[in-house]
């Protein structure tokens, strides 16, 4: 059984660090129940030292995964 309120509570810590590292800048902030993971894809595209930077920010650990649609994508697996 999927606990969608620490999902939540989790994608509102990663919201807070997002806005707070490079302000209101979140494309996507979802849930993936197929890759049991929350996704995050930026507006921006983030060169590999802020991307390190800002994954050092993230209250659980986050993996680089690559240029989305429209920006930096983050995964954070649960």
């Amino acid at each position: 059984m999927i606990d969608f309120d620490s999902i939540w509570r989790t994608q509102d810590e990663i919201r807070t660090v997002v806005n707070a590292v490079l302000g209101e800048c979140i494309w996507n902030l979802a849930y993936d129940e197929r890759r049991g993971a929350i996704v995050l894809e930026l507006s921006v595209t983030l060169d590999e030292d802020v991307i390190s930077d800002l994954c050092c920010q993230f209250p659980i650990p986050a993996d680089y995964d690559g240029v989305g649609s429209r920006g930096t994508k983050f995964v954070f697996y649960l």
